[in-house]
């Protein structure tokens, strides 16, 4: 039985007069792991982005469905609250707003109550000792002088404080060393194991961080959209053999493809 969380059905996008995305179709059950590959420019971080509701980003036709509920036309934050979380390729500086502000109000905000500040403290101090973060990390300016593994950190640590449902992870490896994505991936997995219903979406030029959380599905995007699909064996050899030397398979009549590419697997 397919339990829907994402759904995206024929979805063509415009950044100013460029056509980034065409004709694009992508289902996510609720549980499962998917990872999109592709070369730069094919449109990864542009899918991470449209999902998330960016404004620069103008849907031409196609609708995005989540949790049965059509979010094409909501606003960034109103997706967030819905528990959709997009750890950014390039996480942003934020002077002047501490690391523990913005994770009570974020978490405020969606909640729509007050936290409970002994808990919040808790749950933000654990968070920290399992990401092996400094402690003074969660009382400076978000991401101020931090390094690239250490914003990438500070993503985890915000999804590991928002609980979302749809976690996407838009190139989390870069910026990593081994130890760090060894805990950056065993904090991801801990969590969806901990939250059997968490569905992620893991974008990535290549694959050693699928070697950590092995993804049940792996799309490869081309031109806007995805030309194959298969299981991790696909990112292996991705790895061996290169985008260029990989044959692909153009999803022609693609708008239930995922599914259908499902059913061969199972």
């Amino acid at each position: 039985m397919i339990i829907l969380l994402l759904k995206i059905d024929n979805l063509n996008v415009l950044v100013g007069d460029k056509q980034l995305l065409h004709n694009y179709n992508l289902n996510i059950d609720k549980g499962e792991i998917h990872a999109i590959m592709g070369p730069n420019g094919s449109g990864k971080s542009t899918l991470a982005k449209v999902i998330m509701g960016a404004e620069d980003y103008k849907i031409i036709t196609g609708d995005i469905y989540y949790d049965n509920e059509d979010i094409t036309k909501l606003k960034v934050d109103e997706r967030a609250r819905k528990g959709i979380f997009l750890a950014m390729q390039s996480p942003l500086e934020i002077e002047g707003i501490t690391n523990a502000d913005f994770l009570r109000t974020a978490l405020n905000t969606k909640t729509k109550t007050n936290v409970d500040i002994y808990q919040f403290i808790k749950e933000t101090e654990d968070a920290i000792n399992e990401l092996k973060m400094d402690s003074n990390m969660l009382h400076r300016s978000i991401n101020s002088g931090f390094s690239g593994g250490e914003r990438k950190k500070n993503e985890i640590l915000q999804m590991k404080i928002l609980k979302p449902k749809l976690i996407i992870l838009d190139e989390i490896d870069s910026g990593l060393d081994i130890d760090s994505l060894k805990i950056v991936a065993h904090n991801i997995l801990q969590y969806q194991q901990e939250n059997k219903e968490v569905s992620i979406l893991i974008i990535t030029h290549y694959p050693r961080l699928l070697n950590y959380i092995k993804p049940d599905y792996v799309h490869i995007m081309t031109c806007g959209k995805i030309v194959k699909s298969g299981d991790y064996e696909l990112a292996l050899k991705i790895e061996n053999q290169g985008y260029n030397n990989v044959k692909t398979i153009k999803n022609q009549n693609n708008k239930e493809s995922t599914i259908k590419e499902k059913e061969e697997h199972e």
